[in-house]
């Protein structure tokens, strides 16, 4: 698996996850406090598109993940 499939497994599940415990309407709410995790996710995946900059993927290298070729953040 490479950085960019794993920056948007990651991405989307931290979303879903965020979801369910952020929405009284979820059997797993806890608190509307997770929504913003959800935005910090969003924001970042927005920036990273613009700016090739992922500390996601930044860590994955350093931890010894194969990078896509040319390809950066689901760019």
């Amino acid at each position: 698996m490479t950085t960019d499939r794993a920056v948007r497994i990651m991405a989307g599940s931290f979303i879903l996850l965020s979801l369910a415990l952020g929405v009284e309407g979820s059997p797993l709410f806890y608190s509307k406090n997770f929504l913003w995790f959800t935005v910090f996710v969003g924001a970042n995946l927005l920036q990273s598109g613009f700016t090739r900059f992922c500390p996601a993927e930044m860590i994955m290298v350093k931890l010894g993940m194969k990078k896509s070729e040319g390809v950066s953040c689901g760019r």
